[in-house]
Order: C-alpha cells, then sequence, then structure tokens
C-alpha cells in the first residue's frame, strides 16, 4: 500500500489539535506555528480542535490556557473555539455520534474486533513492549472474536482492535522527511480504535475528525509517523479520502531528550512569566 493524497486539488485546510491534558510546551508551539504558517502561505483556511477525549486527564483550565497561549504566539484560526464555522462543535468529546458512525462502519466491514486482553496480558507476551512512546505489538489472542464483531451494538465494556493485514507495507510520502514505510505485524500490530471504558482511542477519532472536517493536510510531529500509517489503514478502511501529511522535527533539550508535557518541559505559561517573547519563544524553534 502506497498512500498519495486524494485531496491536493481542493483548497488548502488544515488544523491545530492540541490535547488539554497539560499546558503547551515548546515543542507544541513549533508544531502549531508550523501548521499557521503552512495554512497562511497557501492562503488557507485553519481549525483549531481540542482533542479533550482522555475524561481523567482533560482539564478546562488547560483548554483556556491552551487558547491563550495560542494567541500570545500569534497563531489565529479560522474555524474552532471562539469562532464558529460549520464543524462544530469543536470538541472531541462531543463529536460521539461521528465516532459511532465510524466504529459501526469498521464492524459492520470486518475490521475489528472485541479485545478482552487485560494490560497484564500483554505486558506478559513475548512480543511487548516495542518502543517506550509505542502501544505494545499486540500478539492476537483474541482474533478469534472477529466472527462475534456484528453481534455488538455497541462499543461499550471492552476494547476494539481493528485487524491489520499481515506483513503489508504501508509506505507514503511525508511533505517533509520523504518516503516512509512501516510493515504491519512487524512495526505495529492490531491496535486499539476504542477502550473499554468507552471512549474511542486517537487514532478512530483523528481519522474520523479529519475527514469530517475536510482536512487537506495535517501537521504534526515526527513522533507520530507510525500513527500515520496506522491511520491510513483505518481510511482505507473506511473508505475516505486521504489528507497530506507534513511532520516536524521534534525539539530537544540539550541532551537530546525530546520535550513533552511527562518529561515537566517548559511551558509556554512559564516562558511567559520569564518575561519572554512570542519572538524570542519561536526562535527556539530553529
Amino acid at each position: 500500500m502506497h498512500a498519495v493524497s486524494t485531496l491536493q486539488h481542493l483548497p488548502y485546510r488544515g488544523r491545530l489539535a492540541p490535547s488539554p491534558t497539560g499546558l503547551l510546551h515548546i515543542g507544541h508551539a513549533c508544531t502549531f506555528w508550523t501548521a499557521y504558517r503552512r495554512a497562511a502561505e497557501r492562503k488557507g483556511t485553519l481549525v483549531l480542535r481540542n482533542e479533550d477525549l482522555d475524561p481523567q486527564r482533560s482539564k478546562p483550565e488547560f483548554a483556556q490556557a491552551m487558547l491563550d497561549d495560542l494567541r500570545w504566539l500569534g497563531i489565529r484560526w479560522h474555524e474552532g473555539p471562539d469562532v464558529g464555522g460549520p464543524f462544530a462543535p469543536y470538541e472531541q468529546s462531543q463529536r460521539r455520534p461521528l465516532y459511532l458512525t465510524a466504529w459501526r462502519n469498521l464492524r459492520d466491514g470486518g475490521h475489528i474486533y472485541p479485545c478482552s486482553c487485560s494490560r497484564k496480558d500483554l505486558a506478559t507476551s513475548a512480543t511487548a513492549p516495542q518502543e517506550d512512546d509505542d502501544e505494545p505489538l499486540y500478539p492476537g489472542r483474541c482474533r478469534s472474536e472477529l466472527s462475534e464483531a456484528k453481534t455488538y451494538q455497541s462499543p461499550t465494556g471492552v476494547n476494539w482492535r481493528f485487524l491489520v493485514p499481515e506483513g503489508e507495507r504501508v509506505a507514503f510520502d511525508d511533505l517533509r522527511g520523504g518516503s516512509q514505510a512501516f510493515v504491519t505485524g512487524q512495526d505495529f500490530g492490531d491496535f486499539i480504535v476504542w477502550r473499554r471504558d468507552d471512549v474511542p482511542a486517537y487514532h478512530l477519532a483523528v481519522v474520523a475528525d479529519d475527514a469530517s472536517m475536510g482536512i487537506t493536510e495535517i501537521v504534526r510531529g515526527a513522533d507520530l509517523l507510525k500513527s500515520t500509517a496506522r491511520q491510513l489503514l483505518l481510511i482505507r478502511a473506511l473508505e475516505l479520502p486521504i489528507p497530506a501529511y507534513y511532520h516536524c522535527d521534534l525539539v530537544c533539550d540539550d541532551s537530546g531528550r525530546r520535550l513533552a508535557k511527562r518529561h515537566d518541559a517548559l511551558s509556554m505559561r512559564a516562558l511567559r512569566e520569564q518575561g519572554r517573547t512570542p519572538e524570542e519563544v519561536l526562535r527556539m524553534c530553529r
């Protein structure tokens, strides 16, 4: 499978997709600034989507800080919170019907199956774990449940996994990094699309949202390159148009460690309190 964007002929639509699970840090700022500039250079539309699916970690105060920090950086959007537009609501927590439709389509197409494996089951499997930031390579214990999938009227109560084809090379052209390729069953296995606590997983939600909002180019960090391969399989299964992808280099500290919320990285709020200007912050991206 070699994915080529099917949306390049359409007017440019980009998106900002922050998650309100902490304060924005310099890595976020660099990625969002890139997305903003690419949309502006193409005289396109920029959509802001609040990816607040995680009910435990998403906080209203982080969502407000997110808006304040983006504006402080000089980033403006055309659709989203405080602006409106045709695709409201822009909070993922309020877009459940869209995700349920995608789940039903995957179920009816024979692409997903219920999985009862626990975290302990996966932790003790021979193939787990993979990389630090990646989910374990699933050993396929519940694949036999595929035939039972259509008996479920709701995704509630179990994990749902996408059945990846074995040994398929999923390739795509990244607008920054060039040709990329991952092999199913080696680089990643059957991945979760709906969680047992009745929350749609990241991969399903962003694929459904980006298609619904007509996003033609996705700008995000290079740590999500492998996620793109997973999402391309979902896009194919759901028969959705393929956007273009631009994966930004990651911002690292002096030791080469990627800046992230869980690493206590410098936040926009901390930099602002230190008296830094937006120009000084953005120079850190180069």
